[in-house]
């Protein structure tokens, strides 16, 4: 899945293009013009081809994700089709701008691209979500990584209460790892049952 490795290009391109877009409204330079419209361009082909490594790797975790986590991908999956299209446009727009030199017609670019800039943003919080709180891939593994040992280990007991016990610390520290991620990614602590009761 390489979507991970090209979505940071496409949170900060359309950065750099706001930036140099600012610069070129305060100084007017036709240096910066260009270095603007070459900035624009490829940050409408990076956030192009992060929409397509996005919906790559979208049918890959769509089904171990929750109802909540499916719903999100897909607004997120949509959302990344817009800012592909948008930014496709703006970049014409500020090369065409460019080209006859018309200040305004750069100018309406510019602030385009900026808002193009916040709703990124806001897309790659989305993503991180999809990622950290409903995917949670590295739980599983996690998961599945201490029990493969857990089992490797009870298989050597022939003792039934030691085998218990290996599978016992198992579980402590997976769930002791699983809390540990929850607070690093500010999910809500797991609400215990059986003390909700009392």
């Amino acid at each position: 899945m390489i979507h991970p490795a090209t979505v940071h290009f496409a949170m900060v391109l359309p950065v750099v293009a706001s930036v140099f877009g600012l610069i070129y409204l305060f100084t007017k330079s036709e240096i910066f013009s260009k270095i603007t419209s070459a900035t624009f361009v490829v940050a409408a082909i990076a956030t192009g081809v992060v929409w397509y490594t996005g919906s790559q790797a979208g049918p890959e975790v769509y089904k171990y994700l929750s109802d909540a986590g499916q719903a999100t991908l897909l607004a997120h999956k949509k959302l990344g089709l817009y800012l592909a299209i948008a930014m496709a446009i703006i970049a014409l727009i500020k090369v065409i701008g460019c080209r006859i030199h018309n200040y305004a017609i750069q100018a309406i670019s510019v602030i385009l691209v900026i808002g193009v800039m916040a709703t990124t943003l806001y897309q790659g919080k989305m993503g991180g979500k999809i990622a950290y709180n409903y995917g949670m891939p590295f739980k599983a593994y996690m998961i599945i990584d201490s029990l493969n040992e857990a089992n490797s280990a009870a298989d050597e007991e022939e003792d039934a209460d030691a085998q218990v016990e290996i599978y016992q610390d198992a579980i402590d520290d997976i769930t002791s790892l699983s809390d540990d991620v929850d607070v690093i990614l500010g999910n809500p602590k797991p609400v215990d049952d059986e003390a909700e009761e009392e």
